[in-house]
């Protein structure tokens, strides 16, 4: 028989299970190493789980776990020498508009910095300023101008 903890954190990763592939997919679009960040994450959710005290949204602790994860795997992943292997796997058709957009904005944001494609997409997920500066650590005036900064200039459309 499950006990309660762990049947509440099966909901917690069946509620947030498309929040989690989007972070992962955010930082890969390699789908072996999306698989190997979503472990993690669950790893480092489930260590967490019992030390989360409900002092923000659910949703925005995963997020929060999530994004930092990613970022820990990011940064040892610099550190070591690897040969990328190539697999030609796109998860978009191109022959459909609505595909293309999509895999055109994906490109675009994966060409951010990690920090700023967080912001991004988590905009896109319809969070507001104070929810996504809860998640990155960062001031809700500083995410309502860094994406437009750093797409404007940087990347521009």
């Amino acid at each position: 028989m499950k006990s309660t903890s762990e049947q509440d954190f099966e909901r917690l990763v069946r509620d947030n299970k498309d929040t989690i592939y989007t972070v992962c997919y955010m930082f890969s679009k390699d789908s072996d190493e999306v698989s190997d960040l979503f472990q993690d994450i669950l790893v480092n959710l489930w260590q967490g789980y019992d030390k989360f005290r409900g002092e923000s949204k659910e949703r925005t602790w995963v997020w929060r776990v999530s994004f930092n994860t990613c970022i820990s795997a990011e940064r040892k992943k610099k550190r070591r020498e690897a040969i990328p292997l190539d697999i030609d796997t796109d998860l978009y058709d191109p022959a459909d508009d609505d595909g293309r957009q999509i895999k055109q904005l994906y490109d675009r944001i994966h060409r951010l910095r990690p920090v700023d494609r967080a912001i991004v997409l988590l905009w896109l997920e319809s969070m507001t300023y104070e929810e996504i500066a809860s998640i990155i650590g960062i001031t809700s005036k500083n995410v309502s101008v860094r994406p437009y900064e750093c797409i404007a200039v940087k990347h521009p459309l």
